[in-house]
């Protein structure tokens, strides 16, 4: 397998018939708009959507639903641009763009294709950050579930984090050292699945405390202002718009996807018929978790759903679901850190060509027969890259805070500004016509939304900063 000079792999062109290859000289491809919605689905679908009952409690019954129905509506749109340009000039005969700085390179110039990089990479680190966290949240959970099962709620059940992300972190720096992307599709699809198990978990165990209390909880404004101060309403409010634009955000991958489906028809038209289908599947679910954990908890919704103050009974149920957590997180993690380590390689392989170190690769004997090639550089690399992201998770243990300054920091140059951009210098839209204007208003709208969910994710984590040391977190 070949990797591309972004970090993204690229497959073997086959010797095969040429009625078997697409127009670039590829196997042809087979997705279809259910394919392609099935993969979005899975990607979007993440430990995003435990954080989403927390952003209901702070933004109520009005503007929290109101505010998840905004974000997928301009998921969509954003999305549906991004699709035109997947080919550079004529939409059914045009370059490919293989991966999302592919199409920023085609359609901005080499400037923007650095700094689009710069702010994927950066983005991919900070997921790094906040899987490992999570993965360690939800470890305590289960230890901390099961305590309490055996000596009752009222009893000291406090775990402290760093033994669980130690853990986490040493099962990711095994994991690093498979090579590429095409041996990762097992863990990719044990991880699809472990992410609708703890979700409609989730939302199950909503459901059923609600029916439990007998009533709904929660208010029209969110939690009021007496439980914290006016000044913390408003940053928490903030916050939890980042919170759910972490939870929408899968731009980053929606080029990818759309190089594994077939045409005719265009790419394009499939694409945005997927995108519906995804973006309308996610949202109904996205706001039956929210809506379900925000009514069985009302202000006290807890920052993770299956962890904290959430459930504690069924315990067994509880805890699956937080071991269902930690398997996807397991895989998520490799598979967000791949584009990241293939980079890196690539780019010191060619800075470097007669390097042994960097470019070596040692045949390692196995049991039965089998063979593993080690590569040193990828060996200190990838251990030294996986101890770096569990060290500042150590540092900063915040699930809610790390979750919705990621979602601020990403969604808006990924879902929202670079897809506007390509499209307007793809379809060669004029500077200040009404189109143009209407399109960079909603990007500016975009920003603003970022830079304050931004603001209220880095007042919190200096808050838990002054509650919580660094390495002594207890939870």
């Amino acid at each position: 397998m070949m990797i591309a000079e972004n970090g993204y792999p690229r497959l073997h062109t086959l010797n095969i018939s040429k009625d078997s290859l697409d127009d670039d000289g590829r196997p042809k491809r087979t997705g279809t708009v259910w394919t392609a919605s099935a993969h979005i689905i899975t990607a979007v679908i993440g430990s995003g959507v435990l954080s989403l009952a927390w952003a209901m409690a702070q933004l109520g019954w009005i503007a929290g639903p109101v505010v998840m129905i905004l974000f997928s509506f301009v998921t969509y749109y954003t999305s549906t641009l991004l699709a035109s340009c997947y080919r550079t000039g004529d939409p059914v005969t045009g370059k490919r763009n293989y991966t999302y700085m592919d199409a920023v390179k085609s359609s901005l110039g080499g400037q923007m294709f650095k700094i689009c990089g710069t702010v994927q990479y950066a983005n991919l680190f900070g997921i790094a950050i906040g899987y490992t966290i999570a993965s360690a949240i939800s470890m305590m959970a289960v230890k901390r579930s099961n305590c309490h099962h055996k000596s009752g709620l009222t009893g000291s059940c406090k775990v402290n984090s760093n033994p669980f992300m130690v853990a986490f972190g040493v099962a990711e720096i095994l994991l690093s050292q498979i090579p590429d992307f095409d041996q990762l599709w097992w863990l990719s699809t044990v991880a699809a699945v472990m992410s609708f198990t703890y979700s409609s978990a989730g939302l199950g165990l909503g459901i059923a405390k609600v029916a439990q209390n007998k009533q709904i909880l929660g208010s029209s404004t969110g939690i009021t202002v007496g439980l914290v101060s006016e000044i913390e309403k408003l940053w928490r409010t903030f916050q939890a718009l980042g919170n759910i634009a972490f939870a929408y955000s899968y731009a980053i991958i929606l080029i990818e996807i759309q190089d594994t489906v077939k045409s005719p028809p265009s790419e394009v038209k499939s694409m945005k018929k997927a995108t519906l289908v995804s973006v309308t599947t996610t949202s109904v679910f996205y706001i039956l978790c929210g809506c379900f954990g925000y009514a069985a908890f009302g202000d006290s919704a807890p920052g993770n759903l299956l962890t904290g103050k959430g459930f504690y009974e069924p315990y067994w149920l509880v805890d699956i679901a937080n071991v269902a957590v930690v398997v996807h997180l397991v895989g998520a993690y490799q598979v967000f850190c791949q584009p990241i380590f293939a980079f890196v390689e690539q780019y010191f392989a060619k800075r470097y060509p007669a390097s042994c170190f960097i470019n070596r690769e040692f045949k390692l004997s196995l049991p039965g027969n089998r063979s593993y090639n080690v590569n040193l550089f990828r060996l200190v690399w990838r251990t030294g890259y996986v101890m770096l992201t569990t060290l500042i998770s150590m540092i900063l243990p915040f699930f809610n805070d790390v979750v919705g300054l990621l979602g601020a920091v990403g969604y808006w140059p990924l879902s929202v500004y670079f897809p506007i951009e390509m499209y307007i210098a793809n379809k060669g839209i004029a500077k200040w016509s009404t189109r143009w204007i209407c399109l960079e208003v909603l990007s500016m709208g975009c920003l603003i939304v970022a830079v304050v969910a931004a603001v209220g994710s880095v007042v919190g984590i200096i808050g838990d900063l002054d509650s919580v040391k660094p390495f002594h977190a207890n939870y």
